[in-house]
C-alpha cells in the first residue's frame, strides 16, 4: 500500500518554466493550490504580472491534491442551521455560491480543455440511521420550500440500494448539480493554463515573512529564494504547515488543521465497479465522523473519512488507513479482502463556523477556511478574489463577515483528540 495520494501519483507533474524569482510584480500569491492557481489564471488574463509562490516542490500537493475527488454543491453545514443563524437571504446566497463554484470548475475545464475526467453525476448524501433520513427530508423540504435548490430529491432505501450495493443505508438525499474529477490532472491543467496566460509559478519557494510597505496594499515578501515586492498580495495557504507563524499568525489562530484520510483500492474492473456504485456519483454519509466515497475512471474505489482526529503524517496515515479498511469492509462486505493500493492523509482548513472566509486585512487579501468543501469553492474564490483585487469588492460572496480567533488556539491543535471523542459520542447518541 503506497502512502501517497492517488491523484498526484497518477497524474503528470506540472513542471513550471525555469525562471528566476522576479524582484517585483503586480500580484504575489502565496500558495499554489486551487485558490492560488485559479487567481493567477484570472489575474494574468486581466493583464497583471503575477507570481505564485509555492513552498512545496509541486503545485496542489496539499489539500487541493489530497482530497476525495468530489466537486460538490451544498454547504458544509445544514442550510436550515445557517438560515436560522444568519438569515435566509445570506444562507441562500451562500448556498448558491456553491452552485456557482461547481459551474466555475466546469467552465475552466471546458474553456481550457483540461483532461481531468470531470463529470456532473450528482452527490448522494446517505443516511445510516432512520433519524438521519428524517433530517435529510427536513433539509430537502426547506431547500425546496425556500426555492434554494428545487433539484434535490429524496431516495428511499430501495432506490439507494438499486445504485449502492450496500445494506447499510436507510435512504438518501440526491444533489443533482454536484460533480467529480481527477484532482491531479485538473491541477496540472489549471497551472499550465495560468502559465500560458503569463503567470509565473515558483515551486520550492517558501514565504517566511511579509512586510508591509506604507499604508496601502504593497508588500515585500521574504522567501527562501530572496525578496519580492508586490503591489498586492493574496494569501491562499489553507492549513499549510510550511513556514512559521510569523506574518500568518492572525490567520492560523482562526483555522484548525484537521486530518482527513483516504484509501484507494486496486482496480475493480468495470463490471464489478458498476455493480458496486451504479450511479457513479459522489457519496457521503450523514454523521459527524462520516465516510465519503466514489469510483475513479480506472474503476477503483476511493474511500475516505475523518478516521482519526489527528494531523496527517506517514505513521498517522497508515494507522488511519487500517481504520478506513474496517469502515470500507463494514459498508461493502463484498470488498473485505480487496487490495488497497493507496493510503494518504491531508489537512482540512476547518473554521469554527465551517464556512469559508475571504477578504482583506491590513493590506493583505486572503481566501481560505473551506472546511472540507474546498475543491470547487477554492477554484471559484480564486476567480472571485482576482475580481476583488481588480476593484470589484462585491464579487466576494463571503465579504463583510466577522472572523474571531478560536479560543485557546495559538499553535498546534492540542485539542483534536477531545474534539474527536465529542463527535463520536454525538454520533452514538443521535
Amino acid at each position: 500500500m503506497k502512502l501517497d495520494a492517488y491523484w498526484t501519483d497518477s497524474a503528470p507533474a506540472f513542471r513550471p518554466k525555469g525562471r528566476e524569482l522576479p524582484s517585483q510584480v503586480d500580484v504575489a500569491i502565496v500558495g499554489g493550490g486551487f485558490t492560488g492557481l485559479s487567481a493567477a489564471h484570472a489575474l494574468a488574463q486581466r493583464g497583471a504580472t503575477v507570481a505564485v509562490l509555492e513552498a512545496g516542490d509541486r503545485v496542489a500537493a496539499e489539500a487541493s491534491g489530497r482530497n476525495g475527488g468530489h466537486v460538490n454543491n451544498g454547504l458544509a453545514v445544514d442550510y436550515a442551521e445557517v438560515a436560522a443563524k444568519y438569515g435566509a437571504d445570506r444562507a441562500t446566497a451562500w448556498y448558491r455560491a456553491y452552485d456557482d463554484a461547481v459551474d466555475t470548475v466546469a467552465r475552466l475545464v471546458r474553456d481550457e480543455k483540461i483532461d481531468c475526467d470531470f463529470s456532473r453525476t450528482g452527490k448522494l448524501k446517505l443516511a445510516t440511521r432512520p433519524a438521519g433520513l428524517d433530517a435529510l427530508r427536513r433539509s430537502a423540504e426547506r431547500l425546496q420550500r425556500d426555492g434554494v435548490d428545487t433539484d434535490t430529491e429524496i431516495l428511499d432505501a430501495a432506490a439507494v440500494r438499486a445504485e449502492v450495493q450496500s445494506d447499510r443505508f436507510h435512504g438518501g438525499l440526491l444533489y443533482k448539480r454536484s460533480g467529480q474529477m481527477h484532482m491531479g490532472r485538473f491541477a496540472s491543467g489549471l497551472a499550465a493554463a495560468a502559465e500560458q496566460r503569463g503567470a509565473q509559478i515558483h515551486t520550492g519557494t517558501c514565504v517566511q515573512r511579509v512586510e508591509r510597505i506604507g499604508a496601502g496594499h504593497a508588500h515585500r515578501l521574504h522567501t527562501t529564494h530572496g525578496p519580492i515586492t508586490a503591489q498586492q498580495v493574496l494569501l491562499a495557504t489553507g492549513a499549510t504547515r510550511h513556514g512559521g507563524y510569523g506574518s500568518f499568525g492572525w490567520l492560523r489562530r482562526r483555522i484548525v488543521p484537521i486530518g482527513s484520510f483516504i484509501v484507494v483500492t486496486e482496480p475493480l474492473g468495470r463490471r464489478r465497479a458498476d455493480a458496486l456504485l451504479a450511479g457513479r456519483r459522489t457519496y457521503v454519509t450523514v454523521a459527524n465522523i462520516h465516510h465519503y466515497f466514489r469510483l475513479t475512471a480506472d474503476h477503483r474505489l476511493v474511500f475516505g473519512g475523518r478516521a482519526r482526529f489527528a494531523i496527517s503524517s506517514p505513521t498517522s496515515d497508515a494507522a488511519s488507513g487500517e481504520i478506513l479498511r474496517a469502515g470500507l469492509a463494514e459498508t461493502f462486505p463484498q470488498l473485505g479482502k480487496v487490495r488497497l493500493d493507496y493510503c494518504w492523509g491531508g489537512l482540512v482548513d476547518m473554521t469554527q463556523d465551517r464556512l469559508p472566509h475571504a477578504g482583506e486585512r491590513e493590506g493583505l487579501y486572503y481566501a481560505m477556511g473551506y472546511s472540507g468543501h474546498g475543491t470547487q469553492m477554492s477554484v471559484h474564490m480564486g476567480q472571485k478574489m482576482a475580481a476583488v483585487m481588480a476593484g470589484d469588492a462585491d464579487a466576494n460572496p463571503w465579504r463583510d463577515r466577522a472572523w474571531p480567533a478560536i479560543p485557546g488556539h495559538v499553535g498546534p491543535p492540542w485539542f483534536l483528540p477531545a474534539v474527536g471523542l465529542y463527535y463520536r459520542l454525538k454520533d452514538r447518541l443521535s
